[in-house]
């Protein structure tokens, strides 16, 4: 491990991408409190809620898209972390944004008793309510270990430091469970013809 923690960035990416789980371990102890440090600031008051979140997702995109081999190296590895961070930062702020624009809205309209909204959020309870349904279905059948680590992840909400204490596994191990787990999913909901969107 002292070894890769010397090795360029480089270096690691090509180690991990043929298989070697132990350099993205050495990538993750690199630039993990700096990166962190980056999505508190970018969140402000919100990092409490937020934050672990955001920082575990990153990753999540980081492996997938490693693994996909769709990373091409050009010496920027930390700040190519921090926009998938900072993208999904922006989605965050964009789901929140339209509550709070209607909540602040200048012409006093009392949303609540808006007919037509209200039977439009309803209506969207009852879909997500279903896609939730369908993606407990697809999870039921994926190997042992993914349905594990998307259980704990999306039901029990333990972050993956939490997961990886719990199974016993790395963090880099049951972030590569969580891509496995998803890949799989997708294509299970495409066979079946099953959105996985929530409204």
């Amino acid at each position: 491990m002292n070894k890769l923690s010397h090795a360029s960035d480089e270096v690691l990416v090509n180690l991990y991408t043929d298989g070697c789980n132990e350099a993205f371990d050495a990538l993750l102890d690199r630039y993990k409190t700096r990166l962190y440090d980056y999505i508190c600031y970018q969140l402000g008051f919100r990092q409490d809620a937020y934050a672990d979140d955001i920082f575990q997702e990153t990753f999540v995109k980081a492996i997938m898209t490693l693994k996909n081999k769709r990373y091409t190296h050009d010496g920027h590895f930390l700040p190519w972390l921090t926009r998938i961070a900072h993208n999904l930062i922006a989605d965050l702020y964009r789901r929140e944004l339209p509550m709070t624009s209607a909540a602040n809205d200048g012409d006093n309209a009392d949303i609540l008793n808006n007919a037509q909204l209200v039977e439009t959020y309803y209506e969207a309870e009852l879909i997500n309510e279903q896609t939730l349904k369908d993606v407990k279905r697809l999870m039921m059948q994926l190997p042992e270990p993914q349905r594990e680590v998307v259980q704990m992840r999306f039901y029990e909400e333990l972050s993956f430091k939490e997961i990886a204490n719990r199974t016993g596994v790395s963090i880099n191990t049951s972030l590569g469970r969580m891509h496995y787990a998803l890949i799989n999913m997708r294509r299970m909901a495409e066979n079946y013809g099953i959105s996985l969107e929530l409204i």
